[in-house]
């Protein structure tokens, strides 16, 4: 497929106003990099920029090692599947499929041949003869790819396709477009604000905020490593806890709790002594022990495991996601420790690395 390089991307308005920042990222031939932040966070407008939709106001666009920051959209070879389709409505699926090969006036024996192949990709094979109104949204969204499909582009782009799904329909749909990408061994370019869609779907992750980077990684270097508070409390379901604790005579004091550390975690703040500092901790990681008291709120049972929040002793609010099924009251004391803990430095929210 391709290969492409951002480097050092800006975007700014006529109005001064600046959406993206030095965005820079190199992908390589058949990954899939989904860029994933909040509504507003300059995600969509990068992916339109490397359409060619968006001018670039600073920086360079390379596919294949070619500059293509000045090329016009139609000359980029990519394809868009956008969040509302854009299908033709008075046309079949066949005639959706088929359009931007029938507008390069190529062979109609090959384009029934891309068309019929990529349609058994889809599962759409008999829904051709179809109108784009008779079919599902997931069956819609489908043909939007397909049409995608039929052009062999160099690159796929995806803004957004599962936002207009039902949350089944944005499963199944999910779960088609990863078994797509294995299939086609493609290039491509996902944006979504789901992070459940970036969590499954990405070979890497761009998480984003108010148009700057916050970090590129794995999934797993995301949710494990998070490189600031931002991707720590936007990456995971639920959210991160945090707390304000003081650096102590080798503890965490926080309000109504105090927590040793281990020899480990001593050295890893051995340079905050005295301070405070933010610690994180993933709902996943609390669990039954005698650290910390809590005051059951409310539970949430989802089978395996279930959602307890409450309040601290001193007043924070906290979520623990306990392991079976708990039959806990509003009010009830529970004592829980954490199995693993993230350390920020409140200042700069980045994070203190060596966190156990």
């Amino acid at each position: 497929m391709a290969t492409l390089s951002l480097q050092h991307i800006d975007k700014i308005y006529d109005n001064n106003v600046q959406a993206v920042f030095d965005f820079n990222l190199d992908v390589k031939d058949g990954e899939l990099i989904v860029l994933v932040g909040p509504s507003g966070c300059g995600k969509s407008t990068t992916l339109r920029m490397v359409a060619g939709l968006e001018d670039i106001s600073n920086g360079h666009l390379l596919l294949d090692g070619k500059d293509i920051t000045q090329s016009p959209a139609k000359d980029r070879d990519m394809a868009m599947v956008f969040q509302n389709y854009a299908l033709y409505g008075h046309m079949t699926v066949y005639e959706n499929m088929a359009f931007s090969l029938t507008m390069r006036k190529e062979d109609p024996n090959v384009i029934h041949k891309k068309v019929l192949a990529a349609a058994e990709i889809l599962n759409l094979t008999t829904q051709l003869n179809k109108k784009p109104s008779q079919l599902s949204g997931g069956q819609r969204q489908r043909v939007a790819m397909g049409r995608s499909i039929v052009r062999t582009p160099k690159v796929f782009l995806f803004d957004e396709p599962l936002s207009n799904l039902d949350a089944k329909l944005r499963g199944s749909t999910r779960r088609e477009i990863l078994l797509l990408h294995k299939r086609l061994k493609a290039t491509m370019l996902y944006v979504t604000h789901d992070q459940t869609e970036a969590l499954t779907l990405a070979d890497r992750i761009v998480c984003m905020s108010m148009g700057h980077v916050q970090q590129i990684g794995t999934p797993l270097e995301l949710y494990d490593t998070p490189a600031n508070l931002f991707v720590a409390g936007f990456i995971g379901l639920p959210p991160m806890n945090f707390f304000d604790v003081d650096v102590k005579n080798g503890r965490l004091e926080g309000k109504g709790f105090a927590i040793p550390l281990d020899d480990k975690q001593k050295r890893t703040l051995k340079n905050y002594e005295g301070k405070t500092i933010v610690l994180g901790v993933r709902p996943e990681n609390v669990v039954l022990g005698n650290d910390v008291g809590i005051k059951v709120t409310t539970n949430e049972n989802l089978g395996m495991n279930t959602l307890v929040h409450g309040n601290i002793e001193g007043g924070s609010k906290i979520v623990g996601k306990l392991r079976g099924w708990c039959d806990y009251k509003n009010g009830d004391n529970v004592k829980v420790s954490f199995d693993r803990m993230h350390f920020f430095d409140k200042e700069t929210t980045n994070a203190i690395r060596g966190e156990v």
